[in-house]
């Protein structure tokens, strides 16, 4: 008896540690699983503040994959399929496929497959995340206050970098000639002063989204009126465009009065920011308005991008060789790598015309994205009818910048996408209703 007894008591200690054992390994993944919505955000904030020039390890990477464990295993438990097929879907997939088939017989490029990743398989994957991670509207309002914060963060580092207030930016590679373009500019965490204009630019709508919602909050009045400065810091022709156009758009199309009068506020603000800083910066604002060189660069850079699709207009030249061999068809520049600065430039002439209608048929479906009827129930939230009316002027400033950029940065690419899967699965939610 004693022998049984003591075989019994082993076996049950065994037991013990080995309930203990998968307790101490499933509690991080229940972790990852408590709040979806925090560590999606968590994975955005990685992306804003890791740009690819960066050696600080691979922070982005490991948010993303803690990301996409966290989600896909708290769909699996509650049993909601993890892959949902929209329209959106097959022209991403399509184009995905496309350039993956292009470097998958190259040998290893880490920074090839680090593009790969900010342009194409990032963008995908939070485009279905998204759709699985935000289904409420508590999550919504968390997305709502994470673009609040991040517009005040890059408001304030434009505002500071343009007032010479340097011991204020952080991080502090933003000051690193050595890392990205545009040193003398506002460019922000993203090291380039159009994308930085451009994440400005997104942030703002969302913020006048808020503004209308929240019913004019004090918090998000003050964030507004400080938007105008900072696009204008990032002495960047294009961006201060954009912020032109989506104002007069915003305010024109706009059926609330509270949008309109932002809108009205935001156009005095810019116009007092640029007569103001006349007198301190006028020759900083005359240079770049009248500067030419950028012109000049970008004739002779699409001229040789044309020469380039000319000769293998179908299939291209494959993913990330543009760089390399534009400098053999353009003259007077002797940089060994030449960059297009224009997305659509890029597409045609690295996936020839096949890339390019398949990136053009993406962005057709992502417009489509804000049409149709809204579910009863989400009428009234964060989705609701005014958003989806500014979902195309999202989209416009998106397509507009993409012309004078080649859209690689990851936080950029994030923020669209996540709020086309926002969009999708609210469509979704509309075709298939919830059941309790």
């Amino acid at each position: 008896m004693h022998a049984i007894s003591l075989r019994r008591s082993r076996s049950e200690i065994g037991i013990d540690l080995s309930v203990w054992a998968a307790q101490l390994v499933l509690r991080p993944l229940q972790a990852l699983m408590a709040a979806p919505a925090l560590l999606f955000l968590a994975a955005l904030t990685a992306m804003l503040l890791r740009p690819p020039d960066v050696s600080f390890y691979e922070i982005d990477r490991v948010a993303f994959g803690l990301l996409v464990v966290g989600v896909v295993s708290r769909a699996v438990v509650r049993r909601q399929p993890i892959f949902v097929v929209h329209r959106t879907t097959w022209p991403m997939a399509a184009l995905l496929l496309l350039v993956l088939a292009s470097v998958l017989g190259r040998p290893f490029d880490h920074e090839t497959w680090c593009l790969l990743a900010a342009k194409f398989i990032v963008p995908f994957s939070l485009f279905h995340l998204a759709g699985l991670v935000f289904t409420e509207e508590r999550h919504f309002r968390q997305f709502e206050v994470f673009t609040l914060v991040v517009l005040a963060y890059l408001s304030f580092m434009a505002i500071a970098f343009l007032v010479g207030a340097r011991s204020l930016i952080f991080p502090r590679f933003i000051l690193d000639e050595s890392l990205g373009f545009h040193t003398d500019r506002a460019r922000g965490p993203l090291l380039q002063a159009v994308a930085n204009g451009m994440a400005l630019n997104l942030l703002g709508l969302l913020a006048l989204h808020t503004y209308r919602r929240r019913m004019r909050s004090w918090k998000v009045v003050v964030l507004l009126a400080s938007l105008p400065v900072a696009i204008l810091a990032t002495m960047t022709r294009t961006v201060w465009l954009t912020f032109a156009g989506t104002v007069l758009v915003v305010g024109a199309l706009s059926q609330s009065r509270a949008l309109r009068r932002a809108c009205v506020g935001l156009a005095v603000i810019a116009g007092l920011a640029v007569v103001l800083s006349s007198n301190e910066f006028g020759g900083a604002l005359s240079d770049r308005l009248s500067e030419s060189g950028p012109v000049d660069y970008r004739e002779a850079v699409y001229a040789g991008g044309l020469q380039m699709f000319l000769e293998r207009p179908l299939t291209g030249w494959g993913f990330n060789q543009m760089p390399g061999e534009l400098p053999r068809h353009v003259s007077g520049y002797r940089e060994k790598v030449l960059y297009p600065h224009n997305t659509y430039l890029e597409l045609l002439v690295e996936h020839g015309v096949v890339g390019l209608a398949l990136y053009l048929w993406l962005m057709l479906e992502m417009w489509r994205l804000g049409q149709g009827r809204i579910p009863a129930a989400e009428r009234n939230g964060f989705l609701d009818r005014q958003f989806h009316r500014m979902w195309p002027v999202l989209l416009a400033v998106y397509w507009v910048n993409a012309a004078t950029v080649v859209m690689s940065y990851q936080f950029v690419n994030g923020l669209l996408f996540t709020v086309a899967g926002m969009l999708a699965a609210q469509r979704r939610r509309l075709e298939v209703p919830q059941t309790c």
